[in-house]
C-alpha cells in the first residue's frame, strides 16, 4: 500500500508542474505548437487548461495523503 501512495504523490507533483509549466508560458507554447489565427485566445485556454490540471493534481494529493 506504501508504494501505491508514493507513486500517486509522484503522479500529482508532475501534474503540478506540467500545469505550472502551461500556465507561465503559455504564449510561447500557443505559438510555437499550434497555428491559431488567434494566439489570445489559445493562450487564455491554455491557461484554463493549466489551472484545470494544476486543480486535479491538488486533489489527488489532497485524498492521497
Amino acid at each position: 500500500m506504501e508504494i501505491v501512495k508514493m507513486i500517486g504523490l509522484i503522479i500529482s507533483f508532475i501534474l503540478m508542474a506540467i500545469s505550472a509549466i502551461m500556465i507561465f508560458d503559455a504564449r510561447k507554447i500557443t505559438s510555437e505548437r499550434f497555428s491559431f489565427s488567434d494566439q489570445n485566445n489559445g493562450t487564455k485556454w491554455m491557461k484554463i487548461g493549466g489551472f484545470l490540471i494544476f486543480i486535479i493534481g491538488i486533489v489527488l494529493l489532497f485524498f492521497i495523503i
